[in-house]
């Protein structure tokens, strides 16, 4: 779905021209509706595969050009310009199409900003039948929890059919006619508006607290309440089943007790002098620093350092 800004101009009491703006996805900076949940998805790891076939071509718009083609089409609606005709103005009742005018495929597009954040590129691909399936079955949860949808808690669904469109059928359009009938023509080239975003969510990522995938949290979370349990907790619930996991592994409960203390240990120790290290380096999220390091150890504590490094 395209969003359409409809623009609106009064004429001395009797009539109200519009026009209609149909953008493509826009990018840039500040823009906070597609980029900042493709970056926190990829962040979390999971941006695991691409949609549809990589000859699948979309179009993106970067935001000054956004903002040249508002301003054009606000321009279209007057009827009072030196030099022209008075009667119906030319954009009034009009739709135009805004973009870049570079369709491309939206994975082959976001490849270099995912790439200067260090992020991991999706390397599978999933057919976008399959796709649908799936947005379906995320659709149909958020259905039913429809009432918590506003709760801090609940992650925004991992894929939706909507989406699924967006980037794996192709659809672009001509903006030949806002060309003509408006003079829009994109000062900003796709390669200048893709470099100043990725400065833009660079400065923004040196901002913010780092920190490693999904897939790490859940292993160091995981594993030491694990540890925890099989250790120290009697059997209740679950606990026997994790005492015999960790006894595979660690083979007594003394090794069990010995290398949960440990651990601690050393998430405890290695907290405070993220802590430290992050009142130096990073101070607006030392205590976002140690409270991560805490959880995760080393797995958080390595992206302070090489934060510490640059």
């Amino acid at each position: 779905m395209r969003v359409a800004f409809i623009l609106c101009r009064k004429n001395k009491g009797k009539f109200l021209y519009t026009c209609a703006i149909r953008p493509a996805a826009i990018y840039g900076p500040g823009e906070e509706r597609h980029l900042p949940r493709i970056i926190s998805l990829a962040k979390l790891g999971l941006l695991v595969f691409k949609v549809g076939d990589s000859n699948v071509k979309t179009d993106w718009v970067y935001i000054d050009n956004l903002v040249i083609a508002l301003l054009l089409a606000s321009m279209g609606l007057l009827d009072d310009i030196p030099g022209r005709k008075e009667g119906h103005p030319a954009a009034a009742g009009q739709p135009y199409f805004i973009s870049d005018g570079l369709p491309i495929n939206s994975f082959e597009f976001l490849q270099p900003l995912l790439r200067s954040l260090d992020y991991d590129l999706p390397k599978a691909s999933l057919s976008v039948h399959h796709a649908l399936k799936l947005g379906r079955i995320f659709q149909a949860i958020y259905i039913i929890l429809y009432p918590c949808l506003n709760r801090w808690w609940l992650p925004q669904p991992f894929i939706l059919p909507a989406e699924v469109y967006k980037v794996g059928v192709t659809h672009y359009f001509s903006f030949l006619k806002a060309k003509q009938e408006l003079g829009y023509v994109p000062m900003v080239s796709p390669q200048e508006g893709m470099a100043a975003t990725i400065s833009y969510w660079e400065d923004r990522k040196r901002k913010s607290l780092d920190g490693p995938t999904l897939y790490v949290w859940l292993f160091a979370v995981v594993g030491m309440i694990t540890l925890f349990c099989a250790a120290y907790l009697p059997d209740i619930g679950p606990v026997p089943i994790f005492r015999a996991l960790s006894l595979f592994f660690f083979q007594s409960m003394w090794v069990i007790r010995t290398v949960f203390l440990l651990s601690a240990a050393a998430h405890i120790g290695e907290a405070v002098y993220a802590w430290r290290l992050a009142k130096r380096v990073d101070p607006a999220n030392a205590k976002g620093w140690f409270w991560q390091t805490l959880a995760l150890g080393i797995f958080s504590l390595r992206f302070l350092l090489k934060r510490a490094r640059t």
